[in-house]
């Protein structure tokens, strides 16, 4: 299994952070744009997760359209929640978020523990490309994520 540990300070209250990493509507537009992630029908689409919530999104990874159905198997407002595939391309793929005051803001940790199908070849092909793919795509999440908040807090839109 690979594991992709990072994380970035947002200038917001950890609920205001909590909040916005579930939020369903916001998850597209802090993904890269030409993944077009969608949720769909057979899940939730709209709204923030709670636990037991299932999530299927559709986006375009490596020139294939592919379907994840992911759900929220841990929560607790508003520290940490976790949602696992349950069906999708890996073999397995767990992404904890998590939450912590900091002085400024909150400390925003993803931790991804992921593995593809097919045995060495599976293994072989998360070390020499899949973790470095996914660690660009956290990376970016997390960056837009923060560029939504901030904005959001700093215009008073936070609740």
């Amino acid at each position: 299994m690979s594991e992709i540990h990072e994380e970035i300070l947002i200038h917001a209250p950890i609920g205001v952070c909590f909040d916005a990493a579930r939020d369903i509507g916001l998850h597209p537009r802090t993904v890269w744009p030409h993944t077009r992630e969608r949720a769909l029908p057979g899940g939730i689409t709209e709204g923030k997760m709670e636990l037991g919530d299932r999530v299927l999104f559709e986006a375009v990874h490596f020139g294939v359209r592919q379907r994840l159905l992911s759900v929220v198997e841990q929560m607790e407002y508003p520290y940490f929640f976790v949602d696992t595939m349950r069906r999708g391309a890996f073999r397995h793929m767990t992404h904890r978020y998590e939450f912590e005051e900091k002085p400024g803001g909150t400390l925003v940790r993803d931790i991804l523990v992921f593995a593809s199908p097919l045995g060495p070849l599976g293994r072989l092909f998360d070390r020499l490309v899949l973790k470095r793919y996914m660690r660009a795509f956290i990376l970016y999440r997390q960056r837009e994520l923060k560029k939504a908040v901030e904005a959001l807090y700093a215009a008073g839109g936070h609740r």
